[in-house]
């Protein structure tokens, strides 16, 4: 037996959170118990980062006007992308995409700026603060759904835009309004899979051996 592994019950809850884990749309009145927050976000920083840069942060949204604004900028956003999808854009306009005037809580997911001055691991792939912002995300999911708190990733907005209404400093980049709160039940199944707008594809067609494309 391997000594490092947790018991099969938490390691089963490990892999249901992440089955279970959802971008959630749909949110139910009522704010969430006190201390949650501060839980997700400290499981978001305790995400690997490269070069240990910890390129997040999290702007709490408080105020009911500004709030107000960011998803009125949502919505234009959202207008914009149905033009921008041609064909699919009568199918696009009847999904949900976002939550923000529903939920408990908005937070402004960004990175940071000066972003430049940070090497380590990022020479050749500079994108690699993103990726490790993503990572920190996927950890504030994943303990939200553990608690039973649904969260969104919302990405429908200019990032000029975005960053001047909640005061960023240039060079920085907002990469997310994130959406939390208490939901009604937890989907089925990711909701664009439910709508039909796409499926998960197989793990043979996404999973290669040696060379891209050779399956195992």
């Amino acid at each position: 037996m391997n000594p490092h592994a947790y018991t099969e019950t938490e390691i089963a809850g490990v892999y249901r959170a992440i089955r279970e884990r959802r971008d959630v749309r749909h949110f139910k009145a009522g704010p969430l118990e006190p201390g949650q927050l501060e839980r997700f976000l400290t499981a978001a920083h305790h995400g690997p980062s490269v070069g240990y840069m910890q390129p997040w942060r999290f702007v709490r949204i408080t105020n009911t006007g500004l709030r107000a604004r960011i998803h009125q900028h949502v919505n234009e956003e959202r207008i914009k992308t149905a033009e921008a999808l041609g064909k699919r854009a009568d199918d696009f306009m009847r999904l949900k995409v976002e939550g923000i005037l529903e939920c408990a809580e908005v937070l402004v997911v960004g990175l940071i700026d000066k972003r430049d001055e940070y090497i380590f691991g990022r020479r050749t792939m500079p994108e690699m603060d993103l990726a490790s912002a993503a990572c920190a995300l996927q950890n504030f999911w994943l303990a939200a759904r553990a608690e039973g708190i649904g969260a969104g990733w919302v990405s429908m907005f200019d990032p000029q835009t975005l960053r001047q209404l909640v005061g960023m400093p240039e060079g920085s980049q907002p990469i997310a309004v994130l959406c939390v709160g208490q939901v009604e039940e937890f989907y089925s199944a990711p909701m664009l899979e439910l709508e039909k707008w796409d499926q998960r594809r197989p793990l043979g067609e996404i999973m290669f051996e040696n060379s891209w494309g050779h399956e195992p």
